[in-house]
């Protein structure tokens, strides 16, 4: 049963780390009714490890993108990667100290089902908004054409995400259409942003849980962590594809109003039908 569990809990990881509708809002809603039978702690370590799973779908579907070497590239080629590298990283700096300095503080006062049905619907309304005022005139087409500037802009949106609720992607790829990336450019770049910023996160919870429980898991807890984090990684490839296939020709209102509607469910089953 706890392995079923943890495959459910793959299924969305998978599902909600890509689209922007916020996983930690669909994990909480999961976690309340498909309670896995572990410690407090170990469940903090399994909803971040099997991040992993879906960051390595990434990892593997834009290999040829992100690995310098190899593959036919020439010595430009080699440089544009690099020099792509270096502006995930330069997105990434924002994020990185703040969550660093304040990971502890976040999660004791902002990780509650108030926080995020409030972020839910407040970003569900802005992408309506922004999908409406039809940006983009000027649009950046392509990875090679970002910027630095606009790297870093969008790791200053990135800082929005870590207010449970506002979903990583949903504020990289809102911070995206604002500073004039074409709506693929701004998930393809969300999806390369996710590799260092979702490694560094497992890392540290998983040293954290090192440090406080000791590196010691049972049988059933290794079993738990190696079948959500497959799963996460399976169902990743399809959402990744499914993505970027529909903005292709759709925009990102549908996200929008779902937002809205699931805010809308946990607030009222937390504050007025539980």
């Amino acid at each position: 049963m706890e392995l079923l569990k943890a495959l459910l809990f793959g299924l969305v990881e998978g599902i909600t780390e890509w689209l922007p509708i916020s996983s930690t809002g669909h994990m909480i809603l999961l976690n309340e009714f498909v309670k896995l039978n572990v410690s407090d702690e170990f469940y903090k370590l399994f909803e971040v490890v099997i991040q992993l799973g879906a960051i390595l779908a990434v990892v593997i579907m834009y290999f040829k993108v992100i690995f310098p070497f190899g593959f036919g590239k020439t010595k430009e080629d080699t440089k544009k990667t690099f020099n792509l590298w270096g502006k995930i990283l330069v997105a990434c700096v924002p994020a990185a100290i703040i969550g660093l300095l304040f990971d502890d503080w976040l999660d004791e006062h902002l990780y509650n089902s108030v926080v995020v049905s409030l972020m839910l619907i407040i970003y569900g309304i802005l992408f309506i908004v922004i999908e409406s005022m039809h940006l983009n005139k000027d649009e950046t087409n392509s990875i090679d054409d970002i910027t630095y500037k606009q790297a870093l802009g969008v790791g200053v949106f990135q800082l929005l995400a870590l207010i449970p609720g506002t979903s990583r992607s949903g504020a990289t790829i809102i911070g995206g259409l604002l500073i004039g990336l074409k709506r693929s450019v701004a998930a393809e770049f969300t999806f390369f942003l996710a590799i260092p910023v979702m490694f560094g996160a497992s890392l540290l919870k998983l040293v954290k849980y090192v440090l406080e429980v000791g590196f010691e898991f049972t049988s059933i807890e290794l079993l738990t962590l190696g079948v959500g984090t497959v799963v996460a990684f399976i169902v990743s490839i399809f959402i990744i594809k499914f993505l970027m296939n529909y903005i292709r020709k759709h925009d990102f209102k549908p996200f929008g109003y779902y937002r809205i509607v699931l805010g809308v469910i946990i607030l009222l089953y937390f504050f007025v039908l539980k």
